[in-house]
């Protein structure tokens, strides 16, 4: 059971069960519990190919046992995500912990060019159970619908979950208007039914600009 302590505090209930958290983000425990490193990217041959290519790595350790978990990484806000046999997309930056049950993987997101920081490819999570995410910031989940499409700064998009096309699009972005960065500016478009998980603050790797 996932529940929060705060905004910035996770703390996990585990009856015999496991979760997959990001490496070191543990920061206190209580009860009887046994800690193995997994290589994330993905599960199998398929996931090792894929983090070659891409260099979509995460350091995930797999936390088993009785007690209680306390995950918490650089004072970040957390936010829960319920799945029900869907999937989740998140920068594999801002994934935090996972029920032990739910697949890791990678997807590849579309062209956006040169860009750094978050890549190509984004980090998914599938199935039934419950992932925390973080956000510099408290994270605002914002509807999309088919009447409603929504543009996102690549800088504050965190994840998106539900039946959604994702593409880029080049040109004017919200820091042209202020006059900041150079090269070539896109947007993330997200058009169907879903939801997307932006933060207040954006990533100073990418902000916008290819």
């Amino acid at each position: 059971m996932f529940r929060l302590q705060g905004s910035k505090v996770l703390a996990v209930d585990m009856t015999g069960d496991s979760v997959k958290a990001k490496n070191g983000s543990m920061v206190a425990y209580d009860g009887r519990m046994d800690f193995k490193k997994l290589t994330g990217g993905g599960e199998g041959l398929r996931g090792m190919v894929t983090r070659r290519l891409t260099g979509e790595q995460m350091a995930l350790m797999e936390v088993k046992g009785q007690g209680t978990c306390y995950f918490a990484d650089r004072a970040s806000e957390i936010s829960l995500v319920s799945l029900h046999g869907d999937k989740l997309y998140v920068e594999s930056s801002n994934l935090l912990c996972t029920d032990g049950g739910l697949r890791t993987g990678t997807s590849f997101t579309g062209l956006r060019g040169g860009a750094t920081g978050n890549g190509l490819f984004t980090t998914t999570v599938e199935g039934t159970g419950q992932a925390a995410i973080m956000s510099d910031g408290p994270a605002v989940v914002l509807r999309v619908t088919p009447q409603y499409p929504l543009s996102v700064d690549p800088g504050a998009y965190v994840a998106h979950q539900g039946s959604l096309q994702q593409q880029f699009q080049s040109g004017v972005t919200f820091r042209t208007f202020m006059g900041e960065g150079g090269g070539e500016a896109f947007q993330i478009r997200f058009e169907g039914d879903g939801l997307v998980y932006v933060q207040p603050s954006e990533r100073n790797t990418v902000g916008g600009d290819v």
